[in-house]
């Protein structure tokens, strides 16, 4: 892969590259796996944190079940060594993922996110958002001040899936909000449809405006053809994305990639230290070094098997009666636009909830979905899986699919438009999110200001956002997958019969949706 990774930056607080020219045969090391070894192998007596001191001090259930080799593995070393090694194999990423920088981060890309806001935008400064976003995008907003402009994706006119935000739409945006620092976008969205991050970053750079891509879901999207343009490829100056979720790092880890230019990778730098905890978890930095490692040496061939299986998996579950499961000719999508590896597999034709479908699956055929909604349920198929894996998940719909006749159905209860629509902004979700809140009952909230997020997991997009006029559009939503056993985290109040709202007299006038 070809990438300016080793192009010095003019700040000079930027993490400097190494001095080897990244290659192929490079990306045989791994630079943190090999300090962690070099510690093991050296017999080092650590007088320093953890207190558990390599498993001995640990409780011998948590380590039998953890296993000692973790514990052995969670160590701190010297800053000078921690800080080289890491600075290599960040370069090494950035090879990788063709970036200028990478970060790597041990608080998951939600930290990313918070980071690169931090980083490019200011108390007040417009950013062109698109309203998908994750609740960790919402909590930069917070954090920054920034005040954001939404823009909805795009949605199938019958199947209500989002199909993300249109480029022609980011234009209309940007050229209503010339003075907009930002374009947010996420790609791929949780059920694995990409934006035209190409077209979008086309039409914002010609605007002068820089663009910043979720790609938390999409950390794979870098090393096989058959798979959407990656963020960096697209032309995307920066992008979060979780090499946890799809590939094979540990739980919580992710790389913030940066092209240089429209963003300070120094300020970027300085935005992941405020931003990244003191005491990083050793193993978890040195398994996003093993994953690049691993992508970039056997990447293509890993992810045409992994390719092979999902593409298996999805014509044996489309062949059930009663099941539909998502694909890019369904949602109308062109080549690359949609990961065949998420699997969408809807079953409002078996007269279920994808929730109650997801409950079955785990309780009575121990199969672990991703998540579901109120018709699908959202499966994963990584390098990881196997034949045994596709052929349990499979097996697992079929019992299910026998037990019951398929019913006829119009067009699956979607309420995705709801959740994603964009509201009316009274105030900033900074402002909002500060301000002297008080509580109300869910059903009396309809045109007040929301105070505090409300946020169903999964896909973990806010439904009601600081700052937003509360609609009796996205109350009925709240209230309908509450009463099918939708998770909701943010509120106060988790049950949601009352929620927090931006006080005020109420001699003012009413706000209006």
């Amino acid at each position: 892969m070809t990438t300016n990774a080793t192009r010095l930056a003019s700040q000079a607080v930027v993490p400097q590259p190494p001095t080897f020219v990244p290659d192929a045969p490079a990306h045989h090391r791994a630079p943190m796996v090999e300090v962690l070894r070099r510690y093991q192998e050296a017999g080092t007596v650590p007088l320093s944190c953890p207190g558990h001191k390599l498993g001995t001090g640990a409780h011998r259930e948590l380590v039998a079940m953890l296993g000692p080799e973790l514990f052995a593995a969670d160590v701190w070393l010297d800053t000078n060594t921690h800080d080289q090694a890491l600075r290599a194999a960040e370069a090494l990423a950035a090879t990788a993922w063709g970036a200028d920088h990478s970060f790597f981060l041990g608080n998951g890309s939600s930290s990313g996110n918070h980071a690169f806001l931090l980083a490019t935008v200011r108390p007040g400064d417009e950013v062109i958002v698109a309203r998908d976003l994750h609740k960790s995008m919402l909590a930069a907003l917070i954090l920054t001040g920034a005040r954001p402009v939404y823009v909805a994706p795009r949605l199938h006119p019958e199947l209500g899936v989002g199909l993300g935000v249109h480029p022609d739409d980011v234009a209309t945006a940007l050229d209503a909000h010339p003075a907009a620092r930002l374009v947010a976008l996420v790609s791929p969205s949780y059920f694995g449809v990409a934006a035209d991050v190409a077209a979008v970053t086309h039409v914002s750079h010609a605007r002068g405006v820089a663009v910043y891509v979720d790609e938390a879901w999409g950390p794979h999207f870098a090393f096989h053809p058959e798979l959407p343009l990656s963020a960096m490829a697209a032309g995307a100056d920066g992008a979060v994305t979780s090499t946890h979720k799809m590939l094979s790092s540990l739980s919580q880890s992710s790389i913030l990639n940066v092209r240089s230019g429209r963003v300070a990778p120094g300020r970027v730098a300085s935005a992941v230290k405020l931003t990244q905890t003191t005491s990083p978890l050793l193993p978890l930095l040195a398994s996003i070094d093993a994953c690049r490692r691993q992508m970039a040496l056997g990447g293509e061939a890993l992810l045409s098997r992994t390719l092979g299986l999902a593409a298996h998996a999805r014509q044996r579950l489309g062949m059930l009666p009663g099941l539909e499961v998502l694909d890019a000719d369904r949602l109308g999508l062109g080549p690359h636009q949609l990961d065949p590896t998420k699997l969408v597999v809807d079953v409002a034709g078996l007269g279920l909830t994808g929730l109650v479908a997801e409950r079955a699956l785990r309780e009575r055929f121990a199969v672990a979905p991703e998540g579901s909604d109120l018709s699908s349920v959202i499966l994963m198929v990584t390098i990881g899986d196997t034949r045994f894996s596709v052929d349990q998940l499979v097996g697992a719909f079929a019992a299910l699919c026998a037990e019951r006749a398929p019913v006829a159905v119009g067009a699956p209860p979607r309420s995705s438009g709801v959740a994603i629509a964009p509201g009316v902004q009274a105030m900033t979700p900074r402002d909002a999110f500060f301000a002297a809140a008080r509580t109300v009952p869910l059903d009396g909230a309809v045109g007040e200001v929301a105070a505090e997020l409300v946020t169903p997991y999964p896909p973990g997009i806010p439904v009601l956002a600081p700052g937003e006029v509360i609609t009796a559009e996205k109350l009925a939503y709240l209230t309908r997958g509450s009463a099918h056993g939708m998770y909701v985290c943010g509120p106060a109040d988790p049950s949601l019969a009352t929620i927090q709202v931006v006080a005020r007299d109420r001699s003012e006038t009413t706000w209006t949706s």
